[in-house]
């Protein structure tokens, strides 16, 4: 058995962590578990919490080391989370699971490593043509909140590097004098900063959505959960929240088409996150593609890149089990 393995792997997010342990270098992820992270104090409780349950399903063996994509910088040996209560000393917490090791990456930067070893099952393509073989992939999504990475070649080689920002943080543009009242409504709500994450392209985002579109209809906004506003765009039962949710995919397809530009993302732009996947025909059917293009002069050069919406279970994961 390498000193490396049993390894345990993780997803954490700003609402839950997914656990998974991988036996061999070769071997399957198995006993995915996930855990809501409000229910836990840290994540040393919700990792003991979960060996505890599977455990006894693979004879005991504690891991020896860990890979764990995170939603949050990694800045140093300290963790504050984003968008979650949960705060620690990496270092601490892999003496306290007896590791020999314990990699903390972005939860982005992760989920990019995955891209080479999706099947194709998984992906549902929109737009576009082929993937340049050899070329960038971009890749975002939308959640808790809003990731942004990509996938950068080794040239000569096959090798991908994986892109570590917060791009998800960026000031978020208005495509024409429509958005730009949205926008305007979005700082009544956002004084501090109207970024892509908290302006529209997470769920608190959908929400401020909403609400910047009530403020410009001149009605008085429901209390709706990111979740309520999506259902009844889906339902087509508000249309205040349709408008949301139109918007949402059209300042999606802005920002996607921003990072393909960024990167050169001729090998695709690959979108993960927890909202897009669930939109399902709704996406499709949405601005998302035609934004996406509307680039002047380099529309020709955006619509030949396909888009991918992953529909991978658990993505990360694979992620992180090849970092």
């Amino acid at each position: 058995m390498s000193a490396s393995y049993p390894r345990l792997l993780g997803d954490v997010g700003g609402t839950n962590a997914r656990l998974a342990l991988q036996q061999a270098p070769d071997a399957p992820i198995e006993h995915i578990v996930n855990l809501p992270c409000k229910d836990f104090p840290g994540p040393r409780e919700a990792i003991e919490h979960y060996l505890q349950q599977v455990l006894p399903r693979t004879g005991g063996q504690r891991p020896r080391a860990g890979v764990v994509g995170i939603a949050n910088p990694i800045l140093g040996d300290r963790i504050a989370l984003t968008n979650a209560h949960w705060a620690f000393s990496i270092s601490e917490l892999r003496d306290a699971l007896g590791l020999s090791s314990l990699v903390f990456l972005n939860d982005f930067t992760v989920l990019a490593l995955s891209l080479p070893g999706l099947p194709a099952a998984d992906l549902v393509q929109v737009g576009g043509t082929e993937p340049m073989p050899g070329k960038a992939k971009a890749l975002l999504g939308a959640g808790t909140g809003l990731g942004v990475s990509g996938l950068v070649p080794v040239p000569g080689q096959d090798l991908w590097v994986p892109l570590e920002g917060e791009g998800g943080h960026v000031t978020l543009p208005a495509f024409d004098e429509d958005e730009a009242r949205v926008i305007g409504a979005l700082r009544t709500l956002l004084p501090d900063h109207v970024s892509a994450e908290r302006g529209a392209l997470s769920g608190q985002g959908i929400q401020a959505l909403y609400q910047a579109h009530c403020l410009l209809a001149g009605v008085a906004h429901a209390n709706l959960s990111p979740a309520d506003v999506t259902q009844h765009a889906l339902d087509g039962t508000d249309v205040e929240c349709v408008a949301a949710l139109n918007t949402f995919c059209a300042m999606m397809g802005t920002v996607a088409a921003d990072l393909a530009l960024t990167l050169g993302a001729q090998g695709g732009v690959y979108i993960g996150g927890g909202i897009v996947p669930k939109l399902g025909d709704f996406f499709l059917r949405s601005p998302f593609r035609a934004r996406f293009e509307r680039k002047g002069r380099f529309g020709d050069y955006l619509a030949r890149i396909p888009v991918y919406v992953i529909h991978s279970a658990y993505p990360a994961l694979i992620g992180a089990s090849r970092a």
